[in-house]
């Protein structure tokens, strides 16, 4: 007797009788399979870098290649793998707070924000630390969880830093120096550390004492202070407008001086010139001279008054009659 097989017959539809094929149905899963793995396979070889990224590919798990932005090959299943590091990304280190999601509020750290300065007071100080990473290589295999090495050594050099620093500096006009100490000692670290990251910027968010009393002595000296800015820069700006008032009025002093030193010069010049010459008519006719210069210095002497010059010889007779002005 004749064994049918199940998988041979298909059911009548429509009166027509099909014949189902398990080996082309195995086919078709085997090419389907085929077809995926090589999909997988190609979509594994190739990874894209934005431009804030690097990638670091590494083959057999050593490195053998730093990528920029862009699309790249790679050896497949698992030859070859490319992790991805956001190196021109500034990141923020937060000391003595941190900032909540939203960005609208902060949470208080005083364990990190409470320190004692050189002449032993103690201040509340917050930090903002800006970083980025400049060696994706170091960064990934050179130490474990580097950015927790940043903010250790970031928090110590502060303490260092404001440790040996007055309560004044740190308060009020001390702020610049204390991040620029802090940012060069951090610097220096790194660069023996090389665990892949670089210090961007450190600045002071906040510094003050830790009690009201204290704060409010502080806000009064540097009101103190403010105020005798201003009055140095009144006082500076007088100056500034007068000077230019009182070298204006020596100029003209010097210049008016000058002006009659000169006049001066030329009038004795002038009357040097003219004894010179009085003289010279002198040496000639003496006795005309001496009676011209007389009659010269009488009318200087009595301006106004007639002056009637007799010529008529004494003892000769004749007498001189004067014109009479007319009424």
């Amino acid at each position: 007797m004749e064994e049918n097989n199940i998988f041979d017959q298909k059911p009548d539809f429509g009166g027509k009788k099909r014949s189902f094929n398990f080996k082309s149905l195995r086919k078709l899963i085997l090419i389907a399979l085929g077809a995926i793995l090589v999909i997988i396979a190609v979509s594994g070889c190739f990874y894209t870098v934005d431009d804030k990224q690097q990638a670091v590919v590494t083959t057999f798990g050593k490195v053998t290649d730093v990528t920029d932005a862009g699309v790249h090959f790679k050896l497949p299943f698992g030859i070859q793998k490319a992790q991805k590091v956001d190196v021109n990304v500034y990141q923020k280190i937060e000391l003595g707070y941190q900032s909540d999601d939203a960005g609208e509020g902060y949470q208080v750290k005083p364990e990190e924000s409470t320190m004692i300065t050189g002449d032993y007071n103690i201040v509340n100080i917050d930090f903002f630390v800006e970083y980025k990473v400049s060696d994706p290589i170091s960064y990934l295999y050179s130490s474990v969880q580097p950015e927790e090495i940043l903010r250790n050594l970031i928090q110590s050099q502060v303490r260092n830093v404001v440790g040996s620093s007055t309560i004044d500096s740190v308060l009020t006009d001390g702020k610049e120096n204390i991040q620029m100490q802090v940012k060069d000692l951090v610097t220096n670290i790194l660069a023996e550390y090389d665990i892949g990251l670089s210090l961007v910027d450190v600045k002071i968010q906040d510094s003050e004492p830790p009690t009201v009393a204290v704060i409010e002595a502080f806000k009064a000296v540097e009101t103190a202070k403010q105020q005798a800015e201003t009055v140095v820069n009144d006082a500076k700006a007088y100056q500034n407008a007068q000077l230019p008032k009182a070298q204006a009025e020596a100029d003209k002093l010097i210049q008016n001086a000058e002006y009659l030193k000169q006049n001066r010069i030329n009038e004795a010049v002038q009357q040097v010139a003219m004894f010179q010459a009085m003289y010279a008519e002198y040496a000639q006719n003496p006795g005309i001279t001496k009676s011209r210069m007389y009659y010269e210095a009488i009318q200087e002497i009595l301006p106004g008054v007639k002056l009637y010059i007799n010529t008529a010889e004494a003892g000769s007779g004749v007498q001189m009659l004067l014109p009479l002005e007319k009424w």
